[in-house]
């Protein structure tokens, strides 16, 4: 009688999901080894090797040559370990050029000034407001400023310096007072 070793590749075939599992139970000792080397990290190397057989399970069927299991096992967790750094040094330069940023400060509305403003803008001639609301809150160009107006754009440019103008002159003195 010849008995021959079957190689990893047919012993997953003829006996299905177990050998799978035979598969795990043989090379993910070495998998988990060559990960925590590389990573340093317990967790991330166990999960590099589940990533690693999930990817490799699926092409199992397709090796050229099925001895090359732990061979592909390994290169597969190396392939992984590398993605891992590189996110990490595009995360970490995110990170530095984000706190290398300015603080964002957030100051305390200005109740005063926007009460100013309110007065000095309702002091203004309906149509100077409007040109100015047009213009500078809702952010229309002169022409659909000119539009709403039922003017030309020109007025509207005109509306808008003569209402700055006054604008200007009320805030100057409400705010010396």
């Amino acid at each position: 009688m010849g008995s021959s070793v079957a190689t990893p590749l047919e012993q997953a075939e003829t006996a299905g999901g177990s050998r799978l599992a035979d598969l795990y139970v043989r090379h993910a000792p070495g998998g988990l080894r060559l990960a925590y080397l590389l990573t340093g990290d317990r967790a991330l190397a166990e999960d590099l090797v589940q990533e690693a057989f999930a990817r490799l399970i699926g092409r199992v069927r397709h090796l050229r040559e099925p001895e090359a299991f732990e061979a592909y096992l390994r290169r597969t967790i190396v392939n992984l370990s590398n993605s891992v750094f590189r996110r990490r040094t595009v995360e970490r330069a995110y990170l530095a050029l984000e706190s290398a940023q300015p603080e964002k400060q957030t100051r305390e509305p200005d109740v005063v000034g926007y009460q100013a403003m309110r007065r000095a803008l309702l002091g203004l001639p309906e149509r100077q407001r409007a040109a100015i609301v047009l213009r500078f809150y809702e952010d229309l160009s002169e022409w659909d400023t000119a539009e709403i107006l039922r003017c030309r754009p020109g007025t509207v440019r005109s509306l808008v310096s003569r209402g700055m103008a006054a604008l200007r002159t009320d805030l100057r003195g409400e705010l010396h007072e």
